[in-house]
């Protein structure tokens, strides 16, 4: 994919981005935060292969050549503190939206940033927000790893049980393609992220809702049965005693058969 293959690509909600792509680093987010003093907002970086690729909590994101998108985006956002949390769900829209409208494959939400096709994780979500001395939001750098296509050989055996691909064969033009789509898509929710109109889509594309789950907080779990998001995309949960939550942080995991931990 080259830079002249995405321009033409990419929807008016997109005017102003500044788009480069390279082909290799060690990771988009990681170039985007070294480099954020001396780019301009809406800077977009795509990589076709990444090195030491990042995901939540530490987590690798494997990132082989030609199978991917690999991309951050470099946001300077005017967002109250509540409102900079719906960046990764509108991400995770975006994608799906993205998915569907291109190759008419059903997409779903893992709680909370991740996108699954066909039962497999092929995208994965990473939010990072780097603040001034003073204490004040200084720039967002938002980055997205979709699998587009299997690697030859299929994937790693660490994550070939969860990991997965929006596509089961090579497509010509669908690399550009997807990633026009991804910032189109959301690009149109970004600029009207205050209304919160995206959420109720969220709420239906969520995986395990009504199924039992555990809650994973740092060094702690707990059980909880899945009720659906609210209107922040907040994760809607009962636990067995009862009481409910909302909750904005941590992750989920299907608990293992008989309910145990």
């Amino acid at each position: 994919m080259t830079e002249a293959e995405l321009l033409p690509l990419l929807g008016g909600h997109t005017e102003g981005l500044h788009v480069r792509i390279v082909e290799v680093c060690d990771s988009t987010n990681s170039a985007l935060k070294r480099d954020a003093a001396s780019l301009p907002a809406d800077s977009v970086l795509i990589a076709l292969t990444q090195t030491g690729g990042r995901g939540r909590l530490g987590r690798s994101f494997y990132s082989p050549p030609g199978h991917g998108l690999y991309m951050s985006l470099l946001l300077r956002p005017a967002l109250s503190q509540d409102d900079l949390t719906l960046l990764t769900p509108a991400a995770a829209v975006a994608v799906c939206r993205a998915v569907e409208g291109l190759f008419g494959v059903r997409a779903r939400i893992k709680w909370v940033n991740d996108v699954y096709v066909r039962e497999k994780k092929a995208c994965g979500i990473l939010t990072e927000a780097i603040f001034a001395p003073d204490g004040g939001l200084s720039h967002v750098v938002l980055g997205l790893g979709v699998n587009l296509t299997p690697p030859p050989g299929g994937f790693p055996a660490e994550i070939s049980e969860i990991a997965g691909a929006v596509l089961t064969e090579d497509r010509p033009g669908a690399l550009p393609a997807l990633a026009a789509a991804v910032l189109t898509e959301f690009y149109s929710l970004y600029r009207a992220l205050p209304a919160h109109a995206f959420a109720q889509e969220y709420a239906s594309r969520l995986l395990y809702v009504g199924r039992d789950v555990r809650i994973i907080r740092g060094e702690t779990a707990a059980p909880a049965r899945v009720l659906g998001a609210d209107d922040r995309c907040r994760l809607l949960v009962r636990y067995p005693d009862g009481t409910e939550e909302a909750l904005s942080g941590g992750e989920i995991t299907l608990r293992p058969a008989g309910g145990k931990l």
